[in-house]
């Protein structure tokens, strides 16, 4: 209880603001630069109106925390370019969406579909963490899951369930990455691969864990992969062990799509192939670093070995080999 009121009156990316003001129109106009042109009406005394919207963008999505302090209606019509995961820290807010109406509470989260129309009323008490998600973006990871075109456009069920199965790990990804901006390890400064690699991580989930008009063909996507192209895959990554190589690029290298992939090296190897990219790049290091003549620094394995973050790398080196990198002499 102690940690849901705390979500509830946290203020995320304060350090990125985007608009502090009581003028419904300053409000709008602002708002809109950001995510997409609205209607903004006041419901009722515009006495407690103070609207804090806060940001961080990087290439293909943004997150965002957005509170008004009363109760308004948010008429945006069609998002256009963009899906928008709705997670309510606080209050609740109704939403019309797709011909259907429900309340977006601290249990239940929402998708937004960029080719309908939305009509949301948030109460005063409302604050919630937005996930905007570029469309072009999603269905081109969409197509690597899949291997194949896509029929049409993707549309989501417009409910979450926040509090179990998927819709809980999704809110746990979503307050991950928050957290991870929050601490500056994310959209930081120039995009970086961890940074691209988020991206992704986000698009994936919600593609596999969202139901939506896609979901039964990514199900059937998923071919048993045969020994040559993991091996195929294996060797890539081998090669590019120090390059910011991604899911899909080891997908793409062993002709087959994500799902694939990552259903091939779970069965095979009981993990995900990130995990077994990451362990490589760690067993190297720890044969440069074991040299008897002239091995190389810490940060200069690290770095040859594809980890940009030391002590990120210091932590999965001691979680598999027992000891510091720096211990290793």
């Amino acid at each position: 209880m102690a940690a849901q009121e705390a979500l509830a009156t946290r203020e995320f990316f304060a350090q990125h603001p985007v608009v502090r003001t009581r003028d419904m129109d300053e409000a709008r106009h602002i708002v809109a630069r950001k995510l997409c042109d609205h209607k903004l009406e006041i419901n009722g005394r515009r006495s407690g109106l103070f609207v804090r919207h806060n940001a961080v963008t990087g290439k293909n999505i943004s997150v965002n925390y957005l509170r008004y302090g009363a109760d308004v209606t948010v008429d945006p019509g069609q998002l256009g370019s963009f899906y928008l995961f709705q997670v309510p820290l606080s209050g609740c807010a109704n939403i019309r969406h797709r011909g259907e109406e429900m309340t977006a509470t601290t249990e239940m989260g929402a998708i937004l579909n960029p080719d309908r129309g939305a009509v949301l009323h948030w109460a005063r008490d409302c604050s919630k963490l937005l996930l905007q998600v570029d469309k072009t973006q999603l269905e081109e990871v969409a197509r690597s899951i899949t291997g194949a075109p896509l029929p049409g456009p993707i549309r989501f069920q417009m409910q979450v369930d926040l509090t179990n199965g998927p819709g809980r790990q999704l809110k746990r990804l979503v307050m991950a990455c928050a957290q991870a901006t929050e601490n500056g390890d994310l959209f930081a400064g120039p995009l970086a691969a961890k940074d691209l690699k988020a991206e992704e991580d986000l698009a994936h989930a919600l593609l596999t864990l969202q139901p939506s008009n896609i979901s039964h063909i990514i199900e059937r996507s998923d071919r048993r992969a045969n020994p040559r192209e993991i091996r195929i895959a294996l060797e890539y990554m081998h090669a590019n062990l120090g390059e910011p190589i991604t899911l899909t690029d080891i997908a793409h290298a062993a002709r087959m799509n994500v799902r694939t992939l990552q259903k091939g090296f779970q069965r095979i190897y009981g993990q995900s192939p990130m995990q077994a990219l990451r362990n490589a790049r760690l067993d190297t290091a720890h044969y440069m670093l074991s040299a008897r003549r002239n091995p190389p620094s810490v940060s200069e394995a690290a770095h040859t070995c594809g980890f940009s973050h030391l002590s990120r790398f210091s932590y999965y080196y001691k979680e598999r080999f027992g000891h510091l990198p720096s211990d290793q002499r």
